[in-house]
This record gives C-alpha cells, sequence and structure tokens, in this order.
C-alpha cells in the first residue's frame, strides 16, 4: 500500500510547476507561423519580459535551456582570450566559467565555497588589483541552484564602480527571476539571463538575454558570435522569423504569454516577490525547528543570503537520497537532489537534497510538502526536532 497515488507534488528547483492556465494555453493547434494572432502576441511578450527583469533595454528569445543563454550571452561579448572573473557560490558558477573556457575565454574562478555569499571586500581587491582592466566580464550567480545561495548583485556592481573598473556585469538568474528580489538597470547590470522554466511557470525551452547599451557595444568587436547566437536580429527583428532564427517555439510562446499575464497582470510582480519570501520563510522555520535536534541542517545558516526560491539541505548520507525515496514512493512528493554538493559516485551525495518553492506554489502547497517531509523523517527513524509544521503554519499565519 502506498499514500502515493493522487496528483504527484513536485517540490524540485526546477522545472517548477505549471499552471492548469499556462498548459490549457498551449493545449491548441498549430497557428500560422508567418502572420496573425502568434505574431501580435509575441510581440506583446517583449514589454512584460523587460517588466520582469526591471529594464528598459534589450531583450532577446532563444530556444533552448539555461546553459544556451549562458553561451548566447558569451558568444555575444567575448572574443578568444579575453580574461573572465567568475565568483562562484556553487555548481551553477563554475558551469558557466567552464562554457566560457569551451569558448576560448581564459577564465578565473574566485570560489566563495557552498555556503556563503560572495566575498563584495575580496572581489573588489581582485578588481583593484586588476590594474590593466584585463577581466572583461564577471560571470555572477544571483542564486546558484545547487547550493541555494543569493549573492548582492548590486553589490557586485558598487564593487565595480568604486574600483573604476570596466567589466560587463552579468548575471544568470536563472533560478531565481520572479522569486528574488532583481532589478536589472538599477542595479547596474549589463547582461542578465533566465529561462521559463522557473519562476516564470512555463516548461522548459525557452531561454532569455537582457542586454544594455555597453554590453551591445561589445558585441561590435566580439569574435565569438555565431549567426544563430547572435541577439541584434532577434532583439529587433524586420522579419518575425528572426526573432527566432527559424520557425517560433508556437506553444511555448502561448504558455508565456498566460504565465506573464498571471505573473505580471494579475498578481504583480512585487506581490509575487512578497510570496515567494513568505513561503521561503516558512519553509526555512521548519528546517530549524527540525534541526534542533538530530541530522537536520539548512545549507546557508544566514536567512539574508538564502534563495526565496530554492532551500539546500544537509542530512548526512544516506539520509537524503532515503528521504527522497520515501517521500516519492509513499508520499507523492519529489524533491531535488543534492546537485554539486559533493561528486556523483561519492557516498557524500546522498546526504543532501533541495526543496524548490518557485513559481506557482502557495501556503497549502508548501504545507504539504512539508508535511509529508515531516511523515518521511518518522517512517525513517531520523531524529529530529519537534513543533515543525506548527512554526511553519505561524510564519504563513503572520500578516
Amino acid at each position: 500500500m502506498t499514500l502515493g497515488h493522487g496528483r504527484h507534488t513536485l517540490a524540485i528547483p526546477g522545472p517548477s510547476v505549471i499552471p492548469d492556465r499556462v498548459l490549457a494555453a498551449m493545449h491548441r493547434p498549430a497557428p500560422n507561423i508567418y502572420s496573425g494572432e502568434l505574431v501580435e502576441m509575441t510581440h506583446s511578450l517583449i514589454p512584460d519580459l523587460k517588466a520582469v527583469a526591471r529594464t528598459t533595454h534589450a531583450v532577446a528569445i532563444y530556444i533552448g535551456n539555461g546553459h544556451a543563454v549562458w553561451e548566447a550571452a558569451l558568444a555575444n561579448v567575448l572574443s578568444r582570450g579575453d580574461h573572465v572573473l567568475v565568483p562562484a557560490t556553487g555548481r551553477f558558477g563554475f558551469g558557466w566559467g567552464e562554457m566560457a573556457t569551451r569558448l576560448g575565454a581564459e577564465v578565473e574562478v574566485m570560489d566563495f565555497g557552498k555556503r556563503a555569499p560572495v566575498d563584495l571586500a575580496r572581489l573588489e581587491e581582485r578588481l583593484v588589483a586588476d590594474k590593466a582592466h584585463k577581466i572583461k566580464a564577471i560571470l555572477a550567480v544571483q542564486t546558484d541552484t545547487s547550493t541555494s545561495i543569493r549573492s548582492d548583485i548590486a553589490g557586485m556592481r558598487a564593487a565595480l564602480d568604486r574600483a573604476g573598473h570596466p567589466a560587463l556585469l552579468m548575471a544568470d538568474c536563472i533560478a531565481c527571476l520572479a522569486c528574488d528580489v532583481f532589478h536589472m538597470d538599477d542595479w547596474g547590470v549589463d547582461i542578465t539571463i533566465s529561462g521559463s522554466q522557473k519562476g516564470l511557470m512555463t516548461p522548459p525551452g525557452l531561454g532569455f538575454i537582457w542586454f544594455n547599451d555597453r554590453a551591445d557595444a561589445a558585441r561590435e568587436t566580439a569574435n565569438c558570435v555565431t549567426h544563430y547566437w547572435d541577439w541584434r536580429p532577434r532583439a529587433a527583428p524586420d522579419d518575425y522569423y528572426q526573432y527566432f532564427a527559424g520557425t517560433s517555439p508556437t506553444h511555448h510562446l502561448y504558455g508565456l504569454r498566460e504565465a506573464l499575464t498571471m505573473l505580471l497582470h494579475e498578481e504583480g510582480l512585487e506581490a509575487a516577490w512578497a510570496r515567494h519570501e513568505k513561503l521561503a520563510r516558512a519553509v526555512w522555520a521548519a528546517f530549524e525547528a527540525w534541526g534542533q535536534e538530530g541530522p537536520v541542517e539548512l545549507n546557508v545558516a544566514d536567512p539574508a543570503h538564502r534563495s526565496h526560491a530554492v532551500t539546500s539541505v544537509r542530512i548526512g548520507s544516506p539520509h537524503g537520497t532515503a528521504l527522497r525515496d520515501w517521500l516519492s514512493e509513499k508520499a507523492g512528493v519529489t524533491l531535488g537532489i543534492g546537485l554539486g554538493m559533493a561528486p556523483p559516485g561519492d557516498p557524500a551525495w546522498h546526504g543532501f537534497f533541495r526543496v524548490g518553492h518557485m513559481g506557482h506554489v502557495n501556503a497549502h502547497m508548501i504545507m504539504g510538502t512539508l508535511g509529508a517531509i515531516d511523515a518521511g523523517l518518522k517512517a525513517l527513524g531520523l531524529p529530529h526536532g519537534k513543533g515543525a509544521l506548527e512554526a511553519a503554519s505561524q510564519v504563513i499565519s503572520e500578516a
């Protein structure tokens, strides 16, 4: 007998839960891709995508995942041999740097570990030391999905400005756009990247790059750019097909249109930020209660440095995998693997898991997930503190 029958809960840090309205918007015959409704609807996405990133600058849409826009962003501003600096706080910072290496860039990684954000004083010291301004760009991840660390992107711009350094500031917001507060223009970000499958509540398959005039000026001399990755025709197309360098991702666009309507025109972006903060604090309260006894421990100790989109948890090997397996098989809940917290094949890999609380989530979904985790800890006989669900519900109950 299992209690896992019924609607399964996907509590991983992306792809996130897709709203029924988004699925319904996608459930339609293929449209005309040359004129009419699809073309007009695509035009309507552009101002809303700019609003999500809080920018007045250009946006380009790609058919691809986050790795695709990693490469596209790099290709549009780098030439082979350029030096880039990666302040890494987890697996995804390293991953973006590895992609830059494969494009022929010289990559310098500042590893800040897996439990703390970028140290802005150390970053500024490194920038000041670069007297020749060899560093062309900083590849920064706002929320690293593996560790759930949230770094201070605005603080990085301030460090650049104090150092008088001209490097481009590039921000990976794949994990957290529309979940964690982000202001591209006000924070002085030159390039922002994200994807459709997390805070934007649309199936994986669309990637986005927002870029300002400084970034586009770098495009003039970049020798890594290719016809397909070029952001200029996508951001200012003369013909509709140039948005996507070919056939448009028709049904994803219908889904994205519905998701942006829900996010911006019904809930409102500020309200979505507040909802994610409240639900994240409820998750943290539960784990802090469980952690009073036994092996459960939040990966990021300081709440100021935790993402509102995902929470990474330490529980010791093999308990992370055991708990995930129990929840999936017995309770109908899937948690995220401990990606990047230990090498695959290392027994320590089984000592971590992640809880996604991004996009289309509400109080009862979070409380249901936490209740299932509580049951799993009991079923597996893992020692844990009491009162976790009470602590979480108290946070939710507060105005």
